[in-house]
């Protein structure tokens, strides 16, 4: 069952929420702004449970009428709004499944709560027709907007939403769930929390895969022989990886951790402190040819690499152009 003392981290949006519901303040409209995985949905099903519960506290009694159909995904109240294409929420669907079903009262519960994931997709007529919604919503309509790209909010809906966002995960506590809850040893532990940059969805993901020695093995073998590889020799062993289901951001991210080991082996000279420890001899070898300015360029063609990706920039034009600074920079 979801609710609030279920959800690692985010101390501060839960206490927002909690003291909302106590004071009576709920916004009818929000954004939870955080990258895929951050725990954007975990917090939302949280607080929509909790706001429908029956009992009308602060935290969800799980077993009234309403409790038990959210945890089913059978709740009548609360409306997931869905999308036909991958790329774009068109206004047509925010008309058929909000706009038109707004004015319908609650069915048995105090609130109407509509939920739009992925809300970066609406485009600029359906962002002004939610607007329009917001702006003369019925004082039970709730509208919850979740997005990893705020840029992509119109600004006249963010002034008129509450804009939450979402806070990486400390280190510890990723630690202890992975290791506790996961039942991880400490190195794949360390090794999948290092990776996740303080998002647990990421750490979950890779610590969960049924091929995490396989993925780890091909980032490896990719990373040790980029100086022998051509780009389109790269580009295809990087489509390859995709064989193994994880996004292609989180083979970058991947890596992201080799040129920091690498990093870190210049600053320090400790092996203890790398996350390949065991491919030492490979990052010291190529920590003698890289310079610090070197290893920042890469990093910043990563992190661009991620962000044109995100946008539905051409995959190998945007692989590519990574791909060039890492072999400008090996």
């Amino acid at each position: 069952m979801i609710d609030f003392t279920d959800i690692i981290g985010h101390e501060d949006i839960i206490r927002h929420f909690k003291s909302s519901i106590e004071l009576g303040k709920i916004s009818q409209g929000y954004i939870i702004n955080g990258e895929t995985g951050s725990g954007k949905k975990t917090l939302t099903r949280a607080l929509v449970k909790t706001l429908q519960c029956e009992e009308g506290g602060t935290e969800p009694c799980n077993h009234c009428k309403s409790c038990l159909q959210c945890e089913t995904g059978n709740q009548p109240d609360i409306v997931w709004v869905t999308h036909d294409k991958p790329n774009v929420i068109s206004v047509e669907e925010i008309r058929d499944q909000v706009n038109s079903d707004i004015d319908i009262k609650p069915y048995s519960s105090r609130y109407k709560i509509y939920v739009i994931e992925d809300a970066q997709l609406l485009n600029v007529n359906a962002q002004n027709a939610l607007l329009k919604t917001i702006e003369e919503a019925p004082s039970y309509a709730i509208i919850i907007l979740l997005t990893n790209n705020l840029d992509k909010m119109l600004q006249t809906i963010q002034s008129r939403c509450i804009v939450l966002n979402v806070k990486p995960v400390r280190e510890h506590d990723i630690l202890d769930y992975l290791m506790n809850e996961l039942k991880l040893d400490k190195q794949k532990a360390d090794f999948c929390m290092d990776f996740a940059q303080g998002n647990l969805g990421k750490a979950i993901r890779l610590a969960t895969s049924d091929e995490y020695k396989e993925i780890k093995e091909n980032v490896v073998k990719f990373m040790r022989h980029i100086s022998d590889m051509s780009v389109d020799d790269m580009i295809f062993a990087i489509k390859n990886m995709e064989l193994y289901k994880l996004k292609v951001s989180d083979y970058i991210d991947l890596m992201m951790m080799w040129y920091r080991d690498i990093l870190m082996l210049k600053v320090s000279n400790n092996p203890g402190r790398l996350m390949f420890k065991e491919y030492y001899s490979d990052i010291r070898k190529q920590s003698s040819h890289i310079s610090y300015e070197g290893i920042e360029k890469v990093l910043k063609s990563m992190d661009k690499a991620k962000v044109r990706l995100e946008a539905n920039v051409s995959f190998d034009i945007v692989m590519e152009l990574m791909l060039l600074t890492m072999k400008e920079n090996c």
